[in-house]
């Protein structure tokens, strides 16, 4: 044993090569040099214990791997599952690490956090270091470390226990050598609890865990529709979606990191640890797409408890479990990722009007009636009061899809999805009870809307729907208008957009900016937004050119992380990702792309159910399945 490596030099590794381990409760980033530099506790959105990626040394890490610099051989997930895997070349062999969270730990005796890391030697004996520093949230406070085996290190309610196979003994806070010999695996059990007792597991047995949640997943993945085109980028995108649920409520968060730069070096740093229902929902049709319905059904039954305090509006963005985002503050002293501060945590979204979330829900919602799922009578009545709302309120200025910062704004796509909420009530409302002078309210406030876009938010000399109302702008976000039905496929006003938007936002092909450059009253730029990119290949799809539409889709699948993910954004001159690690949004975008093209490849869109189809009931006491 020996004083802990400085590592204030480490450079920090690029976004694409963070691997993403979780157990569907909160999630650690892996990165390619063995180093855990991040994960919340006892949740996505808890305090790290491990905060490297973003505060430095100082806030902690977890690193497992070869005691000196090494060439990599291989980084994959074994196919099908989330078991992360690393081999580097040695001095007449190899070292391997295989790194997994434990996600199906009820009915034994586990702790709810539990992950699992084995070094193992081929060919040779290799030298290996164990270098576990845990730091608790903003002050990266040490653990109170109580002596036994394992040790027990301790803040308060949060208690971590390292166990090590071969009676190795780890020290926080200082670099353990040791020698991994070929046939005798070292195995690391890091186990986590919060105010409840911490179950230590025996690392000679942990890895059978590993090995029964990896059958879980591929017996999870073989479930997965055959036909869908690009099928392993597509099954890689639904495991990160399952991985990035929270699975005691079905909660789906939009990233597992907060602030990490759209804009490296820059303010543009943002916390995405929380539910978003308009991801929610672009999720339901991923899922649904895929023959998931228990996760599409998941998300639904999450977003009627989560709306439940504040029914009718519909908050912009929750926490897991349905409360208040947290104000947004900034973590003082945080050095942030690639000198990008300030660190921020909360997220002052969360109190703005978004027309657009109002429209993803109620199209979620009709998604599930036409594949075959009645809506029970208290999930009927919260669409009911969304569209109510809609029907109120449309003519009012919103924040928008993007959460600019500025005065709320009269946006052209938060119009069409209000639109879209009006429309997919009424079509619900074929099968469901409602009255006739409801109905009348929701056809005459859709048809307002409809007649007010066309007229104050399309350009006729250019042939584009534009940003605002009366604005020159484009936004990237109107590619979802053939999602909608609001004009039909072979529109010309349509093909317009789409191919303005192309034109006009490109960031170099196969890239799209979310609207015009430098205009969201920030300072600094940012770079494209991937999920638009998809979004682009989707409208190419749904207009009949489907051959386009796979030539960008084979691009942008060829720009994904050396594991399948995909960040936020993409800094189109040099390829690199930007923003939260990974990002659901961009990978629900990528699986809707491929549900478009094998749409369009068959000519047979989905066929809605008869009225009174003896369909299955949605409602709360789903069953939350692995």
């Amino acid at each position: 044993m020996e004083p802990r490596n400085d590592t204030s030099t480490r450079p920090s590794p690029a976004l694409a090569d963070y691997g993403l381990l979780g157990d569907t409760r909160t999630a650690a980033l892996a990165s390619a040099d063995g180093s855990i530099d991040w994960l919340c506790a006892p949740t996505f959105d808890g305090e790290p214990v491990f905060g490297a990626l973003l505060g430095g040394p100082d806030a902690g890490a977890f690193r497992a791997g070869p005691a000196l610099p090494a060439r990599r051989l291989v980084r994959r997930y074994r196919p099908h599952t989330a078991t992360l895997e690393t081999v580097w070349a040695t001095d007449g062999g190899t070292l391997s690490l295989t790194e997994a969270m434990v996600a199906e730990v009820s009915g034994r005796l586990l702790p709810t956090t539990l992950l699992i890391r084995r070094l193992a030697a081929d060919g040779a004996p290799a030298e290996a270091v164990v270098d576990l520093d845990p730091r608790l949230g903003e002050r990266h406070l040490r653990p109170r470390v109580r002596q036994g085996r394992p040790l027990i290190y301790e803040w308060g309610a949060l208690a971590m226990s390292l166990g090590c196979s071969g009676g190795i003994r780890v020290e926080p806070g200082t670099t353990t050598a040791i020698t991994v010999s070929p046939g005798r695996p070292v195995v690391l059990v890091l186990a986590l609890a919060y105010a409840e007792p911490l179950i230590c597991v025996d690392p000679e047995t942990a890895w059978d865990l590993v090995e029964g949640d990896e059958k879980r997943w591929r017996d999870w993945s073989s479930g997965i529709s055959q036909d869908i085109p690009f099928r392993e980028p597509v099954l890689r995108s639904l495991l990160t979606l399952k991985l990035l649920t929270y699975s005691p409520s079905g909660a789906p968060v939009a990233a597992p990191t907060t602030s990490l730069p759209e804009d490296p070096g820059g303010v543009r740093n943002w916390d995405y640890r929380y539910a978003w229902p308009r991801d929610a929902s672009i999720g339901i049709g991923a899922f649904l797409g895929a023959g998931k319905d228990g996760e599409a059904l998941n998300f639904l039954n999450w977003l009627l408890h989560a709306s439940r305090l504040e029914r009718p509006r519909l908050p912009a963005l929750l926490t897991l479990t349905g409360g208040h985002v947290p104000r947004e503050r900034t973590l003082w002293n945080w050095p942030g990722y690639l000198g990008s501060a300030p660190v921020r945590v909360g997220n002052g979204a969360s109190h703005q009007h978004q027309l657009d979330g109002y429209g993803w829900v109620l199209d979620a919602a009709w998604n599930l009636v036409r594949h075959g799922h009645r809506l029970n009578s208290e999930t009927w009545r919260a669409m009911r009061g969304f569209a109510d709302l809609v029907a109120r309120r449309w003519p009012e200025p919103d924040a928008g899809i993007w959460e600019v910062r500025a005065d709320a704004a009269h946006h052209v796509h938060s119009k069409v999805m209000g639109w879209l909420a009006l429309d997919r009530a009424l079509r619900i409302a074929r099968t469901h009870r409602v009255s006739a002078r409801r109905q009348r309210r929701w056809e005459t406030a859709r048809n307002n809307i409809a007649a007010e876009i066309r007229d104050q938010g399309f350009d006729p000399s250019r042939n584009t729907y534009t940003r605002t109302y009366g604005s020159a702008g484009l936004d990237s976000a109107l590619l979802i208008l053939p999602v909608t039905g609001f004009e039909e496929p072979d529109s010309a006003r349509l093909r317009g957009t789409v191919d303005a938007v192309r034109t006009e936002l490109s960031a170099g092909f196969p890239f799209l900016y979310r609207y015009p450059p430098g205009q969201d009253g920030l300072p600094g730029t940012e770079g494209a937004f991937l999920p638009c990119s998809f979004w682009l290949a989707q409208a190419l799809a749904m207009t009949g050119r489907a051959a386009e539409a796979s030539e960008l889709f084979e691009a942008l699948v060829a720009i994904a992380g050396p594991l399948g993910l995909f960040s936020e954004e993409i800094d189109p001159a040099t390829g690199a990702f930007l923003g939260n690690h990974p990002q659901a949004l961009s990978h629900s975008a990528l699986v809707q792309v491929a549900l478009a093209l094998r749409d369009a490849a068959t000519q047979e869109p989905p066929v809605p159910p008869a009225p009174g189809s003896a369909a299955g009931r949605l409602g709360l006491d789903h069953i939350h399945e692995f």
